[in-house]
Formats: C-alpha cells, sequence, structure tokens
C-alpha cells in the first residue's frame, strides 16, 4: 500500500497539501468572482482555474512556472477557438477532432505533458457545449484566461512560500518508499518465499524507487539550496549512499539459502532488515512533521546473536568457505546500513541548534542527475509519422472523441454529451495497460461517486453544506491522482454531480444520466484501444540494446574508479543512474506487456531473467566498492588492479560480444593471500561478477531467439 493511503501519513504528505491548494484557489477565486459579478462570470473564471490546476503538480520553481504558463496559454486558445466555431457545426466538430489529435501528440514530451493533454481536451468539451456569439466566445476566452493566470499566480505564490515544506514532503516520500524497499529485501531471507519471485518483486519497487529518487533530486539539488535547506540535502545524500548499502546486500541470497536454510542465521538476517525498513520509515515518518527524528530501534539482541553464530561456525573449505566469507560480508553489510541510518537520524536532528547544522556538500554540477525540460517542436515533428506510437494514439483519441461526441447525439440527455467524450478522455491513455487500469477504476469510481452524491443530495438541502461536500470532492480528486486513480474518479463524479445539484436543483435525473454516459464512454475507449494499437513488445529489442549500452557504459566508469583513472565518483554515480533508468523502463514496459492480450506477449520469463541479471551486475558492483574500502588497510595495489583489469576486461567481452555457450566458469579454488584478508572476498566477487555478465549475455540471445520467432 502507498505509504500517503494510511490516514497517519496521508495528511502530512504533499497530496494532501496539494489538493488542499487545488481546492482553496479554485473555490476561493469562483467566490470572489461571484461576489463581485455573476453566476456564468464565476463559472468561466473557475474554469480556467480548474483547467490550470490540472498542471498544479510537484516541480521545481521554474519547471512549475513553464508547465503551468502552457497551461494558462493553450487551454485559453483552446477554449476561444471551440468557443468561436460553436456555432457552425461542421467548423466545431472540425475543431474538436484538430484539437483532440494535436493535444495527444503532446505526450510525446513525457509523463509531465499528460495532464496538459488532458487539460486541453477538458476544455474543449466544456467549452463546446453551449453555442456562443463572438462578442461572448470572445468574453468567455477573456474569462478563462483571467481565471487561469489569477489560479496560476496563487499557485505560485503558494508553492514559493511552502517551498521547503514541500521538498521535505518529496524527500520524505523517496525515504518511504527506499523502506519498502529494504523491507522487501527482509522477505530475500525467508525460505519459504520464492527467491526469483523477490528478485522480480525488487525489481519491479525499483522502478518505483528510482522515479521518487528523480523527483527528490530535481527539487532538493536544483539550484543553490537556501541555508535552512542544508539540512535536507545532507538527508538527501546519506538516502543515496544507505541506498547502495542497501543494494549491495543483493548479492548473495542463493548461496546463504543453500548453507543455512536451516537454523537462526537467515530470520536473524531478515529480523535485522525488517527492523532497518522501520527504521527509515521513522525516519519519513518525522520529516513528513517537520520534526527530528530519534533512533527508537534497537538491534544489538540480533546483533548478538549472529555474533555469537559466527564464532562457533567451523572452519570450512571450498563451498562451505565461499558460504561463511558471504554470510560475514552480508552481517558487515548489514552492520554499515544500520550506522548509515544512524546518519540520518543526526542530520534530521542537527536542524535542532546551528551549532549542529551539517554542512553543505560542495558544490558539483548536478545537470546530468536532474530531469531537464525539453520541449523543442522537432520532436513532435520527428513523430508525425505511421510508425509512431504517439502519433498512432493521437488518432484513436480523435477517432474516439469524434464517435463518442456523435453517438451522445442521438441520447435524450445529448445536452451533456461531454461527459462521454470527458470519459474517453480519462480512460483512452498512449498504453494498452494503462488503459485498461484506468478502465475499472472510471467505471467503478463513478458508480461510487452516485451513489455517494445521491445519499448526499437526498438528506442535504443546505447550499453552505453542499459547498463543503464539494471543497472536500475538489479536493481529494487532485490529491489521489497519482496515488489511488479510483478515489480521483469518485471525488471527481461527486464534484461535477455535486455543481449540476447546486446549479440545477431538480436535475435529479443528472446522476443515472452520468452514469449511462460514463458506460458509453467506456465501451467506445475501449473498442479504440484495439485500433492502431502499439504493443509493447514492439520496442522490446530497442530497450534491451538500451539496457546493455547503458551497462557498458557504466561498467566503464566503475572500471575507471576503481583502477584509480579518475578520483570523482560523479561519473560513477550518473552512469549508474542512467543505467538504472534504462532498467526501470524495460521493467516498465515489461509490465505493462503483461497486461495486455496474451497473444501479444513475448519473451515474459527471459525478460524477467535479463533484468534480474543486470540488477545483480550493479549489486555486484556496489558490494566491490564497498569491499575495496572496507578492506583498504595494507591492499596490495598492484595484485588487486590486475585483477580488476582481467575482470573487466572478461566481463565487457560478455557484454559486448556473442554470448558464450554456457557461464563463466571459475578460475579454480579461490586464493587466499594472508597479508590481505580481502582478497578471498575480493576474488570471489569477481568471480560472481563474471558469472552474471556471461548470465546476462545468455538472456539477451534469449529474448532474441523468442522475438525472432515471432
Amino acid at each position: 500500500m502507498h505509504y500517503a493511503l494510511a490516514p497517519r501519513t496521508f495528511l502530512f504528505s504533499h497530496y494532501f497539501y496539494t489538493g488542499l491548494r487545488i481546492a482553496t484557489g479554485i473555490v476561493g477565486l469562483t467566490f470572489i468572482t461571484y461576489a463581485i459579478a455573476d453566476l456564468p462570470t464565476a463559472i468561466a473564471v473557475a474554469m480556467g482555474a480548474l483547467c490550470t490546476s490540472l498542471m498544479d503538480m510537484p516541480s521545481p520553481l521554474r519547471h512549475k512556472f513553464n508547465e503551468m504558463m502552457a497551461g494558462v496559454l493553450l487551454c485559453s486558445v483552446v477554449a476561444l477557438l471551440v468557443s468561436l466555431s460553436s456555432q457552425v457545426e461542421w467548423l466545431l466538430f472540425t475543431v474538436i477532432v484538430l484539437v483532440s489529435f494535436l493535444s495527444s501528440m503532446m505526450v510525446v514530451y513525457g509523463r509531465k505533458a499528460m495532464p496538459l493533454q488532458f487539460a486541453a481536451l477538458f476544455v474543449m468539451m466544456l467549452s463546446s457545449e453551449a453555442p456562443s456569439t463572438p462578442l461572448q466566445a470572445l468574453r468567455h476566452g477573456a474569462l478563462f484566461f483571467a481565471g487561469g493566470a489569477a489560479y496560476m499566480a496563487y499557485a505560485m505564490a503558494v508553492v514559493w512560500i511552502l517551498q521547503r515544506r514541500l521538498k521535505q514532503q518529496v524527500l520524505a516520500e523517496a525515504l518511504y518508499e527506499l523502506a519498502v524497499y529494504t523491507n522487501m529485501k527482509a522477505a530475500c531471507y525467508d525460505v519459504t518465499k520464492s527467491l526469483p519471485q523477490q528478485m522480480e518483486k525488487l525489481v519491479r519497487e525499483q522502478s518505483v524507487l528510482a522515479e521518487r529518487q528523480q523527483a527528490s533530486r530535481d527539487l532538493i539539488l536544483r539550484g543553490k539550496p537556501a541555508p535552512d535547506e542544508a539540512i535536507l540535502v545532507q538527508v538527501h545524500y546519506a538516502m543515496f549512499d544507505l541506498y547502495e548499502l542497501v543494494l549491495s546486500t543483493h548479492t548473495d541470497y542463493a548461496i546463504l539459502r543453500q548453507h543455512f536454510a536451516s537454523g537462526p542465521i537467515l530470520p536473524l538476517l531478515g529480523d535485522l532488515i525488517g527492523k532497518a525498513a522501520r527504521d527509515i520509515e521513522a525516519v519519513a515518518y518525522a520529516m513528513t512533521r517537520n520534526e527530528p527524528s530519534r533512533a527508537t530501534t534497537d538491534y544489538r539482541d540480533e546483533l548478538r546473536a549472529l555474533d555469537a553464530v559466527l564464532q562457533d561456525l567451523p572452519s570450512g573449505e571450498g563451498e562451505d568457505f565461499d558460504a561463511q566469507a558471504a554470510l560475514r560480508a552480508t552481517v558487515n553489510k548489514i552492520r554499515d546500513v544500520i550506522d548509515m541510518i544512524a546518519r540520518l537520524h543526526a542530520a534530521s536532528q542537527a536542524r535542532a541548534s546551528s551549532e549542529r547544522a551539517l554542512p553543505l556538500v560542495p558544490h558539483t554540477d548536478m545537470t546530468p542527475f536532474l530531469t531537464q525540460q525539453r520541449y523543442n517542436i522537432g520532436i513532435l515533428l520527428a513523430n508525425l509519422r505511421w510508425g509512431s506510437p504517439v502519433f498512432r494514439f493521437a488518432l484513436r483519441v480523435a477517432m474516439a472523441i469524434s464517435v463518442g461526441l456523435v453517438s451522445s447525439r442521438w441520447l435524450p440527455w445529448s445536452s451533456h454529451g461531454y461527459w462521454t467524450a470527458l470519459t474517453i478522455a480519462v480512460i483512452l491513455k498512449p498504453s494498452f495497460s494503462l488503459t485498461k487500469q484506468r478502465r475499472a477504476d472510471r467505471l467503478i469510481g463513478t458508480l461510487i461517486g452516485c451513489m455517494i452524491t445521491a445519499v448526499i443530495l437526498h438528506f442535504v438541502h443546505t447550499p453552505a453544506i453542499l459547498i463543503g461536500f464539494l471543497f472536500v470532492a475538489t479536493a481529494a480528486a487532485p490529491a489521489f491522482l497519482s496515488i489511488k486513480y479510483r478515489y480521483t474518479a469518485v471525488a471527481a463524479s461527486v464534484q461535477a454531480l455535486l455543481l449540476i445539484g447546486l446549479t440545477v436543483p431538480h436535475g435529479g435525473s443528472g446522476i443515472s444520466e452520468r452514469l449511462l454516459d460514463t458506460l458509453l464512454g467506456t465501451v467506445i475507449a475501449t473498442f479504440f484501444s484495439y485500433v492502431l494499437p502499439s504493443w509493447e513488445y514492439q520496442n522490446l529489442p530497442r530497450l534491451v540494446d538500451a539496457v546493455l549500452d547503458a551497462n557498458r557504459k557504466y561498467l566503464d566508469a566503475a572500471a575507471d574508479l576503481l583502477l584509480k583513472r579518475t578520483a570523482d565518483d560523479a561519473h560513477y554515480r550518473v552512469s549508474r543512474k542512467r543505467f538504472m533508468d534504462s532498467l526501470a523502463t524495460l521493467s516498465a514496459a515489461l509490465g505493462r506487456m503483461l497486461d495486455e492480450p496474451a497473444d501479444k506477449q513475448r519473451a515474459p520469463d527471459e525478460l524477467n531473467r535479463f533484468t534480474v541479471q543486470n540488477y545483480l551486475l550493479v549489486a555486484h558492483m556496489a558490494a566491490l566498492r564497498l569491499l575495496l574500502q572496507r578492506y583498504a588497510e595494507k591492499l596490495p595495489s598492484a595484485e588487486v588492479e590486475a585483477a580488476l583489469e582481467r575482470m573487466f576486461a572478461k566481463v565487457s567481452a560478455s557484454l559486448g560480444a556473442a554470448p558464450v555457450a554456457a557461464p563463466a566458469s571459475p578460475e579454480g579454488r579461490t586464493t587466499w593471500i594472508a597479508e590481505w584478508p580481502g582478497w578471498a572476498p575480493l576474488q570471489r566477487r569477481l568471480r560472481l561478477l563474471q558469472q552474471d555478465a556471461a548470465q546476462v549475455a545468455l538472456s539477451k540471445a534469449a529474448i532474441g531467439d523468442v522475438l525472432a520467432r515471432n
């Protein structure tokens, strides 16, 4: 369950703050306008504010300004064009088709353009309802622009004032997701659970975690932090160091399960990791409440028990020796994780007094780590071709909305045909998977929303109380948009139907009509989800190649760092981020493919193995880096560098050349150099790295074979 869905955390999350900010802005502007003008004027201003609020998302201030300004300008132009053409039926229909197509093409700019696409479709539908004279159209467009601009000014002012609070909340969300990820790792020590299934869950969770971490980077690392934000920067960096430590524990589950399946060792390891997850969650919870976190988790009993077990282990040879080395390495990593969590607690407490405040990290160019806004017209023009998935999606939307509007004219309540078109716009998304999810959420949400509204309108007749319910619905709709869309569908239905109840007191049939409109829109959207489809398997070769390319670049950066060709780890971190981003993209595509019809799915098992093996390479590299840091004293540089160079050469060959027929075999029994205790674990780690790199190549070949046969 998402952390913000729990009442304990929802009221302190940025989702609640966003919903409250949007509802206050829309309802406040509407009442102010109604107080100085009339109801039609207030409705036009409210439409502008409502459409602009769709772009009111957590973003850096400059990005937010650009996004909201684009929403104000684009939606105002759409409102004006649709209103001007509303008296000529064929012209109105042509404008609607063009706006539907062009607005849907904007999704080529990524996820943040999707609210803008929906905002354009939303204002198009609302503006097409009532025919307008040219003078009325100009007035409507001006009022719409005024409402949008006023809401934008209000939202920018509120976000500027609460900027530090927003950064806290987004950082806390990343910490919550890291806690979820860590807790999933605890389950890997439970022998009753399938290890391959747990690994697949971890890879999927890694995609979500990467998204939350990127949101934290974009807000906290962009620009020069204010003095009171030094703690946030330090916690952010500590979070990523902690993430690398947690990631490094990913490498030895199989050998630990094989050799220590019975006895207390695995349960103790699982308990420690589970406690660490709850400890991270405590830091996140304190941050959402703007309070310092206190370490209340006690790990001493489990650590003492593990130390006793380690002392009693008989000396082993061969595989037993490797298993014991893996166990000791895992315990050391968990101790490092616990120490890093203590750093998180200390950082949150440092804000209590300036003497304990932590210094800012020395300035580094953060541009490669941050999301960049690129709205080049060339990107859009390059996708105006039949083979582009975005182009085909735009055609689907234009055709579906056209059919929805024409179909609604045959209904007895055709004056509200916009609801059918809006249902289509809500459901029909670029991917079949998201369309399928939205379809169920929209149907169930509308049904529940209709029932709630019917109860409210039956028992409540006081306008002030109805407006209170309207405010709650207006706040809830955006608050749950990205965490539980079904709740948003419920709130949006209540919001629209309460507006009808307030403006048309005797429109009792509105509830049943909206339900039927939703059903019609759902049927049309479902049909068109199969028209000009773009199935996920068609992009798989490109995504797999992108992962391998990013993997090779990451290994090159790791080689530069570990072989001391560079002293700065910035390039290593950037390469790791890009590699993990490519893995997240492939994992997300795999998840979407599994929601598609069975005959459109290709190589799901092979893709799972490929993503897991690539993920293991990252974990091995993190473990290798930590190993060299732990055993830095008396490190035999020449021998270690020679071993690393041999490993990197073999791994690069595995990933760059044709795959071998079997995994790379071990180079013999683990070598031991008495003068340096890190030699045995280093040899083992290098051997595992080579084996997993060979497995990556084999998985890539298997994917190619399956796709070639289909």
